[in-house]
């Protein structure tokens, strides 16, 4: 009986096939067509084959904006294509063949909850077409490649290759942002670095341009302190360089204070002296301020008495946002709105609307009070996943390749690092902590796998 439902599905699929191109032929009679249909079933071999791929690269295009930061190929839509071929085959595998190994994750469930928590919010927002236009523009993708990454990277094989590629995509951008700053390209107060900034790119705000730049400085660390990995180190002591100097290039106080975060916390794991450590870090901070020329800024600079322009506009912003969570305490203004409803919360108004600089008052104005806690509930299970993590890679190392562990490390700091940052730079509805999210998952899935097989022997 199983056969001949097989042969029925088979023919069905075949009449389908024939129906559609005789259809396709009648419509369009193009000599190219043949050659099209020559190579789609090769391409979609190769589609299905490489999936890893297409969703590791869809996600890194989309969050370094690396179409941006190199106009020529802009016009190419690479995002656009990636993001097919990777959904075309998340569905093939997930649905039809079942080769995708999926499992369910204590940190999942958190995301979960948050995720079910800004739908709601966005279906309930003072602008629903806002919330709505940017839920099915990004967020809904975020969803769904949070968990095909997390799925999907399922081997200390694949943990290198996605570090390895995000080390290398920083490495471009931060290259980028260094040409621009030398060359005195699409800068902003005058000396503040952006990229894409003509193409209407995020990394047009230098401030988010450093929130990118944060995230490869992570990994980057963690190959450069890692013994036996080989010439890896190298990329790694490269990528710090060129990170370190972008960050301070966007004169970002967030992007900084993150970075020191980051570097604070390989300091902890390879410093025993937390004297040394202390002085070592207020030196760094003093260095990385007056290196990045913060005190030159046209706002927030030490020509401003007392609190600067930029302090104050953070102030209010905030001030504005813990108002729009009293007035929507479960379900706040709704995804994307905070800007929208900044004038109608502000106790200050010049005459614009202003971002609200900070992820904790971000995901607080546009989730509710319960949104933030839900939000606060999922950092504090990433933490502890890590945590977690690394005491059991760090108990018996030698079974474990350098890679997994230098990654699981550069995921933790990186973890640290936004927690950080979050009370500068805006990152609640944006890559970076959905990415650690999954790779944290990932990694600790590969650590536990490997532990039991460990005790079976």
């Amino acid at each position: 009986m199983g056969s001949i439902a097989a042969h029925k599905t088979t023919l069905i699929l075949m009449t389908a096939l024939c129906c559609s191109l005789v259809a396709v032929w009648s419509l369009l009679p193009h000599p190219a067509l043949i050659a099209v249909i020559c190579i789609l079933p090769f391409a979609i071999l190769f589609v299905l084959n490489q999936t890893f791929w297409f969703v590791s690269l869809f996600v890194l295009f989309s969050f370094f904006r690396i179409h941006e930061a190199f106009p020529v190929i802009y016009s190419l839509k690479i995002p656009l294509l990636l993001s097919l071929g990777a959904l075309s085959a998340l569905m093939w595998h997930t649905l039809i063949s079942q080769k995708m190994n999926t499992y369910w994750h204590p940190s999942m469930t958190h995301l979960v909850i948050f995720w079910g928590l800004v739908t709601l919010g966005s279906i309930l927002a003072s602008n629903p077409g806002l919330s709505i236009t940017y839920f099915k523009n990004i967020y809904w993708k975020i969803i769904i490649m949070t968990l095909a990454i997390a799925w999907l990277v399922d081997s200390e094989d694949a943990v290198k290759k996605i570090a390895t590629l995000i080390i290398i995509s920083g490495a471009l951008i931060s290259g980028v942002a260094i040409f621009n700053s030398l060359n005195g390209i699409g800068l902003v107060e005058g000396t503040r670095v952006t990229i894409g900034r003509d193409l209407g790119s995020v990394l047009g705000d230098p401030n988010d341009l450093s929130l990118v730049l944060m995230f490869p400085l992570a990994f980057a660390i963690s190959f450069a302190t890692t013994q036996q990995i080989g010439m890896a180190r190298i990329l790694g002591v490269v990528g710090v360089i060129l990170a370190v100097w972008a960050v301070l290039a966007t004169q970002s106080r967030g992007g900084l204070l993150g970075s020191l975060a980051v570097f604070g916390m390989f300091g902890l794991r390879l410093i025993r002296s937390k004297s040394l450590l202390i002085a070592l870090g207020i030196i760094a901070a003093t260095a990385l301020f007056f290196m990045a020329g913060i005190s030159d800024r046209q706002s927030g600079g030490a020509a401003e008495e007392g609190i600067d322009e930029s302090a104050m506009g953070r102030l209010y912003a905030w001030e504005a946002a813990f108002k729009m969570a009293l007035s929507n305490p479960l379900t706040g203004v709704g995804l994307n709105n905070f800007y929208a409803n900044y004038f109608f919360y502000s106790s200050h108004w010049d005459g614009l609307n202003h971002a609200v600089h900070s992820t904790w008052f971000g995901v607080l104005a546009e989730t509710g009070f319960l949104g933030l806690g839900a939000f606060i509930w999922l950092i504090r299970g990433l933490i502890k996943t890590s945590r977690e993590t690394l005491s059991t890679l760090d108990s018996n190392r030698a079974n474990y390749s350098p890679y997994l562990v230098a990654t699981a490390m550069a995921v933790y700091a990186g973890i640290v690092g936004t927690i950080v940052s979050g009370t500068f730079l805006t990152q609640g509805f944006t890559w970076p902590i959905y990415i650690l999210s999954a790779l944290c998952i990932a990694i600790s899935r590969i650590t536990q796998n490997s532990s039991q097989n460990e005790k079976t022997r």
